[in-house]
C-alpha cells in the first residue's frame, strides 16, 4: 500500500539514530516482525528500505528507526511531528520465523538493534527464552537497552571501547556460552555486514541455525530490479536470491558476505557526495531564514 503518512512521534535515540512513529493504520494491520517498508521523503526522493521497529494495531501506526548517514535519511530527520512523509510503502519481504522456537539468541549490532528489538519481542511474547546481545562501538550510541531488557531473559550489552556494559564484541558473550555448553534452537544475528559474519563463524561449530538479516541495495522492493540480490552457496552450487522477496532472513551459514560487503559499498561515494550537498542546502536555508 502507497500513501502519504504523518509522523506522530519523534525522537533522537543518540546522536545520529533517530525514532519516528508514524500513521499508517492498513501497514500496522499487517506488519510483522522482521519486515520492512519503502519510503520516499518527497515526490523527488530516492526509495530506501527502513526496516518495521514496531508497529501498533490499535492506534494504526508504525515505528521506525533510522541512521543518518545519507542525503535521504538526512531529509527524513528534518520533517517534524506534525508533517508528512510522502510515500509509505509496505509491509514488504517475509517476516522473521519465530513459531515454534523455545530457547533463541538474538545478536543485535548499532542500529540494526531497531531490527532485532522487534524479533526478541514477539519470541518473549511466545513464551521463548530469549537471551540478547547488543553491541555498539561506544556508551554514546546505545539505543534501546531498556526495551531489551523488558524482551530479554538474558541481556548482554557490549561496548567496543568498554565505556558501558562490557568490553569487547558481541561474539566475546557468545563464545563464552558455547564454550560452556550452552545451546539454543537458533541464533539470529542482525547488524553491521562483518558483526553478523562473525557470528555465523562462532556459531558454526556448534551446528545451531544460525539466521541473518540482510539489508542490501533495494530500488523497488519487490524482486524486480535485482539491486538487492545476494549470493548463497547451497549443495555446492551458488544461487542468487532476492532480499527483499526471499528474505530478509537468510541462513547465515549459506551467504557469500564477502561479496555482499563489496557490493554494498559500491555507492558509498555517491551517497557521501549527495550527503554533504544536503547538509550545505540545509545549513544555507537556515541562513537564509534567520
Amino acid at each position: 500500500m502507497v500513501f502519504m503518512v504523518k509522523i506522530v512521534r519523534k525522537k533522537e535515540l543518540n546522536p545520529t539514530v533517530t525514532l519516528m512513529e508514524v500513521e499508517a493504520p492498513l501497514v500496522a494491520a499487517k506488519a510483522q516482525a522482521g519486515q520492512f517498508i519503502i519510503l520516499r521523503v518527497d515526490e523527488e526522493g530516492e526509495r530506501i528500505p527502513l526496516t518495521v521497529a514496531g508497529y501498533d494495531r490499535t492506534k494504526g501506526t508504525v515505528t521506525i528507526i533510522f541512521q543518518i548517514v545519507g542525503a535521504t535519511t538526512e531529509k527524513l530527520n528534518h520533517l517534524k511531528e506534525g508533517e508528512y512523509i510522502h510515500d509509505f510503502v509496505g509491509p514488504l519481504g517475509m517476516p522473521t520465523h519465530t513459531e515454534g522456537l523455545k530457547k533463541v539468541c538474538v545478536v543485535g549490532g548499532g542500529v540494526g538493534c531497531a531490527i532485532a528489538l522487534p524479533v526478541a519481542q514477539k519470541l518473549h511474547e511466545q513464551g521463548c527464552e530469549v537471551t540478547s546481545i547488543i553491541g555498539f562501538r561506544s556508551k554514546d550510541l546505545l539505543i534501546l537497552e531498556e526495551e531489551f531488557k523488558a524482551a530479554s531473559d538474558t541481556l548482554y550489552v557490549m561496548t567496543d571501547d568498554g565505556s558501558y556494559g562490557r568490553h569487547g564484541n558481541v561474539c566475546v558473550p557468545l563464545n563464552e556460552m558455547f564454550a560452556a555448553g550452552e545451546t539454543f534452537d537458533e541464533v539470529i544475528t542482525i547488524g553491521p555486514l562483518i558483526m553478523m559474519k562473525f557470528v555465523v563463524e562462532a556459531t558454526r561449530p556448534t551446528g545451531i541455525p544460525c539466521m541473518a538479516s540482510m539489508n542490501p541495495i533495494m530500488i523497488d522492493g519487490t524482486g524486480m530490479c535485482g539491486g538487492c540480490r545476494l549470493t548463497l552457496h547451497q549443495d555446492g552450487k551458488a544461487v542468487t536470491k532476492f532480499a527483499c522477496v526471499d528474505g530478509p532472513d537468510f541462513n547465515g551459514y549459506e551467504i557469500d558476505f564477502d561479496e555482499a560487503m563489496s557490493r554494498g559499498t559500491m555507492y558509498y561515494g555517491f551517497e557521501r557526495h549527495a550527503h554533504e550537498e544536503t547538509c550545505n542546502l540545509f545549513k544555507k536555508e537556515a541562513e537564509l531564514h534567520g
